[in-house]
């Protein structure tokens, strides 16, 4: 049996929903999806809230979907007692519009330092389409 990269070794998606409530996240109607040895899932609808002027999915919502599943991704990855984690920097391409139905984010890692996490960020449509490519870099801090 392969070890996960999570702290938890036994962490469950029942685990992790509450750390969507009241965040941009739940106003976008995110929701962490699955959980493998080395990666997490979320989805997000695309509808009113996700759409841009012309009815496609926002650019801005699709780095702000990139974002929370790679942050929960390196909170799940860092004991908590002593270390924190907070966004560095994240870049997206964009790569294929969207107007309806859900989209599917996978983060993966790169990279899992004692003081960064590079985290690569895929996300595809209902047809498997791949729609954007980002990475996601965390800083891993000393709690004080």
């Amino acid at each position: 049996m392969n070890k996960s990269i999570w702290h938890n070794q036994a962490v469950t998606i029942a685990d992790i929903a509450h750390l969507g409530k009241n965040t941009l996240g739940e106003h976008l109607g995110m929701q962490f999806t699955e959980i493998g040895e080395n990666y997490l899932k979320a989805t997000m609808p695309v509808d009113k809230r996700t759409h841009q002027p012309y009815g496609l999915l926002h650019g801005g919502a699709s780095v702000a979907l990139a974002e929370t599943v790679g942050s929960v991704a390196s909170a799940l990855v860092i004991n908590h007692e002593t270390m924190m984690c907070v966004g560095l920097e994240i870049n997206a391409n964009h790569l294929r519009g969207v107007k309806e139905g859900f989209v599917t984010a996978t983060a993966t890692p790169l990279h899992l330092g004692g003081s960064t996490h590079v985290w690569d960020i895929k996300i595809h449509d209902e047809k498997e389409h791949l729609i954007c490519v980002s990475r996601l870099t965390v800083a891993i801090l000393k709690r004080r």
